[in-house]
Order: structure tokens, then sequence, then C-alpha cells
């Protein structure tokens, strides 16, 4: 069974959960409307299916409502802030608008954000800078169950680790890269154990080390109450980027690393690494415009290879997702759903199709 809903209808079904929770009216419909963004754009692993593991956080005290983001190191052009356990939705915005201002007045500015709760999207805080004519670059890094396997290793030491980069392009839409060092990420194995999927070679290693399709290895405790592990992208390549957003993402900004036994804590903390360039202030605005245009145009020359029928720019899928899906409405499968309904049913909300 599946169920394909009006984006609407999903933003305030989980805005009411969240609100229920804690939330003031105002952070519930932001949160709301950032994880159904997620979902619009393609990336169900970090959209409404989310929810449940919030609320079970919330209960824990892992992640705290209504909490804003504290500043504690201020140069000017680099922050140092804490998001004090609340909301990614909510700090990372915050944060980034704070270092949104500061590149438009010195031309550039790096601060860090340690102590968030689950970040989300990193493309959306890229989207805030491009938007304002200034370039992106985070590093983040994931406090929570390990699930990444280093390169050469056979259980789970580190998290998905994204890296983002945002380019904003002159009469056009952003250049906007946003991946994981994972293979894939871990919430897209959420989606397909849920959705009852295998998945490629490659992906995923089980409980022993060993390769396996079954996407359950990292979603569900194994036989041993063991877990399996993801594989980092590009073999020593991914594993090397991963271990720099650690490094970035959680050494440098204050908030730590992992390295201790797994919990079972529903609470995902994330620490972020921000620089942010104001191309005009560099002198290089006019031929930085000129030579971003024609180097996208001459890549767009390319005919397409098999099985493709044009050359993309990363953030296209995400535009055109959004598109369809908002016209056409999302879908989340049963057990997704049915975990949503049971979060509401938690804080006393009923939720109905």
């Amino acid at each position: 069974m599946s169920h394909t809903l009006d984006a609407t209808f999903l933003r305030t079904q989980v805005a009411g959960i969240l609100a229920a929770a804690g939330s003031s009216p105002a952070e519930a419909d932001q949160v709301a409307a950032n994880l159904v963004l997620a979902n619009l754009s393609g990336h169900d692993s970090h959209g409404v299916g989310m929810l449940p593991r919030y609320i079970d956080a919330i209960a824990e005290g892992g992640l705290t409502p209504n909490a804003a983001v504290k500043v504690k190191v201020d140069i000017g052009t680099m922050m140092a802030l804490d998001g004090q356990r609340g909301f990614g939705q909510i700090v990372g915005v915050q944060a980034m608008e704070l270092g949104i201002a500061r590149a438009k007045q010195h031309g550039s500015c790096i601060f860090t954000l340690s102590s968030a709760h689950h970040l989300g999207r990193i493309g959306h805080f890229a989207e805030m800078a491009t938007a304002q004519g200034l370039v992106a670059l985070h590093f983040v890094n994931v406090l929570s169950r390990p699930v990444v396997a280093p390169w050469g290793g056979g259980d789970g030491r580190f998290g998905t680790n994204p890296c983002c980069i945002g380019v904003p392009l002159a009469g056009a839409e952003p250049f906007l890269l946003d991946f994981a060092t994972s293979r894939v990420a871990q919430g897209k194995m959420r989606v397909a154990h849920n959705k009852g999927e295998q998945v490629p070679d490659g992906y995923l290693i089980d409980e022993h080390g060993a390769p396996t399709n079954d996407p359950g290895v990292v979603v569900v405790p194994q036989s041993n109450g063991l877990f399996g592990a993801l594989m980092t992208f590009g073999e020593h390549k991914g594993y090397g980027m991963a271990i720099a957003c650690e490094l970035l993402g959680g050494a440098l900004t204050g908030g730590g690393t992992w390295h201790r036994p797994a919990d079972a804590a529903r609470s995902v903390v994330n620490g972020m690494l921000t620089v942010l360039i104001d191309p005009a202030r560099l002198g290089t605005q006019a031929s930085f415009e000129q030579e971003a245009r024609e180097f996208v145009a001459w890549l767009r020359q390319s005919p397409p290879g098999a099985g493709f029928d044009a050359v993309q720019i990363a953030g296209e899928p995400e535009r055109r997702a959004r598109v369809e899906r908002e016209r056409d409405g999302i879908w989340l499968d049963d057990a997704t759903w049915g975990e949503i309904v049971a979060a509401g049913a938690k804080v006393g909300v009923t939720v109905t199709v």
C-alpha cells in the first residue's frame, strides 16, 4: 500500500504533530515546510519520514524545541555558533542568515555551527546563499549511530557526513552540489527497507562485514543485535572526503567526532563548517559570470550518452522534481505513513488522510 499526498496537507499534518510535541507554531511551520520541501525535491530520505525520529528525540531530550543559535565567538569575518540541540531546520537557517549578512558586509565569512540537531538537506542552506549571489561550501559531520564503514574496514565507524557546494550562475539557476559521502544516504536505505526493495551491489556490508543487497542491515538490528554498514562512494576517495567532513564539521567546530560504541539514541546531531564568498568583492565578477556561463554551455553541448537524454547540472533534478511533485503529490510508502501516524499518536494527534 502507499499514499500520494498533497504537499499542503503534509505541511499541515507535520506542523500539527510538531506543535503538539512542544514547538511554537512558527517553528512547527518552518520545520514542516523544510521537511516537505525535501520530499518535493526528490530527497525523501530527508523529508517527512524523519518526523518519527524527531518526536522520539524530543522525548529522549536530545532535541530541544524552540532553541535558538547562540554566538560563542565573533570576530567579524569568522563566527563560532552553537545550535544548542535545536531543530537544524531552525538553527541552521539562523546561522546562515548571520553568515550571509557578514559575507555581504566583508566579502566573505567562515562560521562553524556545533550541536545542531539534524540539519536535514544541506542544499537548503546553499540555496539561501546562492539566492544572495554568494558561493557556499559546507562540510558536515553526523553524531549518531555510526553507519558508514571506513575504506578497508568491516563495520560502521562514522556517519554519512555530507558535503555541499553552491555556486550562483548569472542569469540561470545555481549549481548546487549536495551529496552524502556514503555511497547513498542512510535515509534512502530506510525508504528502501520500508518499500521492501533490495539495493544495488556495492552499497552495503552486513553485520559480518560481507557484501549485501538488503537495506535492512542498516535500519534494524540483525540476529546478533549488530548492524551492517554503508560503504563510501568512490572507494578511498569518498572515504577521504568523509574523514575531511568529520574533522572539519566535527573536530574544528567543537561539536566533536564519533569515537565510542553505538547506542540506541534517536537524536541526530550535526556539526557544520561553512565558507561563504561574495564574488562581487573579489574583483572577478564579470569574468566569473562569463566563464561560468560559457563552461556550462560547453557541458550542455556534449551529445547525450547511452541511456541519457541530456547533460544535467547539479541542482536541476531537484528543481524538476519540485514542479512535478507539487503538481502530482508526494508518494509515501505505507510503512513510512504508518510511522508518521504513530508519531502523531505519541503526542496526542490523530492523523488521517
